[in-house]
């Protein structure tokens, strides 16, 4: 089949696959350089964490001090 007319469909969809091929790559590309210079400058560290187990602390060394206290207890029994 001959095109007849200015405009060539098949190149012509083409084309337009091809200018947005370029324009993804293109915005990937800014994606990725975006999240790279978002990690380096920290926007992903963790501050919250920290605060939380400052809060935090005190039950978990009641806890392992009462393990402790608990083993320490089951050795003088067992001992004796």
């Amino acid at each position: 089949m001959e095109s007849s007319g200015i405009f060539d469909t098949n190149k012509l969809v083409m084309g337009v696959i091809y200018i947005l091929i370029c324009i993804s790559i293109f915005v990937a590309a800014v994606f990725l350089f975006l999240f790279i210079k978002s990690v380096k400058s920290g926007q992903f560290d963790d501050d919250y964490t920290p605060s939380v187990r400052m809060l935090f602390e005190d039950e978990l060394k009641s806890k392992t001090d009462s393990k402790i206290i608990s083993n320490t207890d089951k050795n003088k029994n067992n001992s004796n």
